[in-house]
């Protein structure tokens, strides 16, 4: 790394501290501020994460990840998703990790280069981890009532899902 990269993050640290203090703001002040702020939010969203990574270490090793993609495959294969995607396409809406080791997997089998391995890519890119980001983000925002939002974020996710599928299989086909 170059000595400019290696300074970058303390250099724009101090420029913002010497701004600020120019400004007339109280620097250490507005720091804790905002550090209480931060362990305000994250006290706020802990409820959810205690329920949300064992549900979703649970459910991986439940195995019903891999049974569901078992029963979906002929649906995958109607639909031009690749059916080794199943269980990435499965684990993304609850899991980042889980999903990320799913693609890993497919890339190491199929290479990155493979049909398979470029749509595993893209389909990570464009979908979202839809379960931890409304339980965090709900919960910090302090939302009671979701409503339609789980149904409308799965429902972006296979859309994501399908024109992943359908855009690499038109590019790289």
């Amino acid at each position: 790394m170059s000595a400019f990269g290696e300074m970058a993050v303390p250099m724009l640290v101090t420029a913002a501290v010497l701004l600020a203090a120019l400004r007339g703001v109280d620097v250490y002040e507005a720091m804790t501020a905002g550090a209480k702020k931060g362990l305000l939010t994250v006290w706020g969203i802990l409820p959810s994460l205690l329920v949300i990574f064992p549900a979703i270490r649970l459910m991986q090793a439940s195995g019903l990840p891999e049974l569901l993609g078992v029963w979906l495959r002929p649906l995958f294969t109607l639909l031009g998703v690749p059916e080794e995607t199943g269980l990435l396409m499965l684990l993304r809406p609850l899991s980042g990790s889980g999903a990320l080791a799913a693609a890993e997997e497919l890339l190491r089998r199929h290479g990155p280069d493979s049909l398979i391995g470029r749509t595993a890519a893209v389909m990570l890119g464009s979908s979202e981890t839809s379960f931890y980001v409304i339980a965090v983000y709900f919960s910090a925002a302090g939302v009671k009532d979701g409503g339609r939002a789980l149904p409308a974020a799965l429902l972006a996710d296979l859309v994501c899902f399908l024109s992943s599928a359908w855009v690499c299989r038109v590019i790289w086909g």
